[in-house]
């Protein structure tokens, strides 16, 4: 282990890129505690230490416990998360956007620069609507959230968090253009992993007290670590499609021939129906935390966590955007043209509309069992907590997050270990050498 961060600090750019990385994520922590103007934040912790359940509580726990600091940090990186989605499905959706898009390096930028503009369009959106609800807060006890109402605070709150949000914005691009990983996913997942002390804490001062013994804190370590075992083995399956490539002769050279495969990955559409489905699930317990109506209150007190009708809903919302994501962002009849375009094609299938289908079908088999992957990790840790009492930090979501980041982060470090000829993190090179040494060749090398 000692020897892999020798080899990490030896590599100049690898070295440089990870200090750069951990600057500007530091420069993100320390706008965390950077307070806005106009709020009792005292008012609004003993709020949000009411409302965890809620959207609001979801939304805290992404933005690093921006929003219950009201940092002006608020939105973070959600903005931007929330308008490079829309993008996508707009590139998809839209022809003109379709076309710019497939213009090379310049169609991509313009792209990029109207995802900027989407997200400091929807910065005013969220601020100003923060802004308004926030107003209407009040404590258990009665006490207001916001010191003086009125426009001031409003347009104060709007330019605060929006110029916040856009700053966030921009380390998130400044990480992934010069430093390691993907700045956006590492400020979420530096959100999520920034509570974790505290939550440690609680969890052996409630062992301590006598509210939970140590062999459930042991049975609570083992647990999470099956599950993010579980995790990355899900992340990284992939079902390999065989492609064969025909042989090509130009003057006196031939070209193709070669077999390789098309990975299709289990959970092509990642965290994002996890996200959708928790922003869906939360939206009853939200508004009837603002209005006492007996109907708004029946409502949402089904659909709180613990409910059948919770599960049951959350698990086919779970399934309905993990379907509708890879339908939007995976087109298998833009992959069977390019393999045909190229020479290639999948033994036994015919090109063209065959192949399309045939992808299809396997890519809707695999849907179906990322679907219910995510749908067992986002509700086997509620479950826990709210039947058993389980004082388990990680929620479902967060766990994805999390792991995937960490194995993208892993990935790219890899990579710069394997290309300046060090043994790489998950030790490739080590094992191709011992293999050798016991007189096995192995495949392609």
């Amino acid at each position: 282990m000692f020897q892999l961060f020798g080899n990490i600090f030896r590599i100049p750019d690898l070295r440089n890129r990870i200090l750069f990385t951990l600057a500007l994520l530091s420069v993100w922590r320390l706008g965390i505690f950077i307070p806005a103007p106009g709020v009792d934040r005292l008012a609004l912790g003993e709020f949000f230490g009411t409302n965890q359940g809620t959207l609001f509580g979801m939304y805290d726990m992404f933005t690093g416990g921006a929003l219950s600091q009201f940092s002006v940090f608020v939105l973070g990186v959600m903005p931007y998360i929330s308008a490079s989605i829309i993008m996508q499905l707009a590139v998809v959706v839209v022809p003109q956007l379709e076309r710019i898009n497939k213009e090379g390096q310049s169609g991509r930028n313009k792209v990029i620069q109207y995802t900027r503009y989407l997200t400091i369009a929807i910065s005013l959106v969220q601020s100003f609507t923060i802004s308004l609800t926030l107003e209407q807060m009040k404590t258990s006890g009665g006490v207001d959230i916001v010191i003086h109402a009125g426009w001031a605070f409003r347009l104060m709150t709007c330019l605060t968090m929006t110029a916040g949000s856009c700053f966030v914005m921009w380390l998130g691009e400044q990480i992934t253009e010069r430093g390691i990983g993907n700045g956006s996913s590492l400020i979420i997942t530096g959100g999520i992993l920034a509570r974790m002390p505290v939550s440690v804490v609680n969890m052996f001062q409630k062992v301590k007290i006598g509210d939970f013994n140590l062999l459930g804190l042991v049975l609570i370590g083992v647990f999470m670590f099956g599950v993010m075992a579980f995790i990355t083995f899900m992340e990284r399956a992939q079902r390999r499609v065989p492609i064969q490539y025909a042989k090509r002769v130009v003057g006196r050279q031939v070209y193709g021939g070669q077999a390789t495969h098309l990975p299709l990955k289990i959970n092509i559409s990642g965290v994002i129906p996890p996200i959708f489905a928790s922003a869906v699930m939360m939206f009853p317990s939200t508004i009837g935390s603002f209005y006492p109506h007996p109907i708004v209150q029946s409502i949402a007190a089904l659909f709180q966590p613990g409910r059948w009708v919770y599960y049951l809903a959350y698990v086919a919302m779970i399934i309905f955007f993990a379907y509708f994501y890879t339908a939007v962002t995976f087109n298998p009849l833009d992959v069977a043209d390019n393999l045909r375009r190229h020479g290639g094609y999948v033994p036994g299938i015919r090109p063209g509309k065959q192949t399309a289908d045939y992808i299809d079908y396997l890519l809707t088999r695999l849907t179906a069992v990322g679907a219910l992957y995510l749908a067992i990790v986002c509700v086997i840790p509620s479950m826990l907590v709210t039947q058993y009492g389980v004082p388990f930090y990680f929620g479902g979501t967060s766990l994805i997050i999390a792991v995937g980041v960490t194995l993208d982060l892993v990935g790219q470090i890899e990579a710069h270990l394997l290309t300046h000829h060090y043994d790489g993190v998950l030790g490739t090179r080590k094992q191709k050498a011992r293999s050798r040494r016991r007189g096995y060749q192995p495949e392609g090398g």
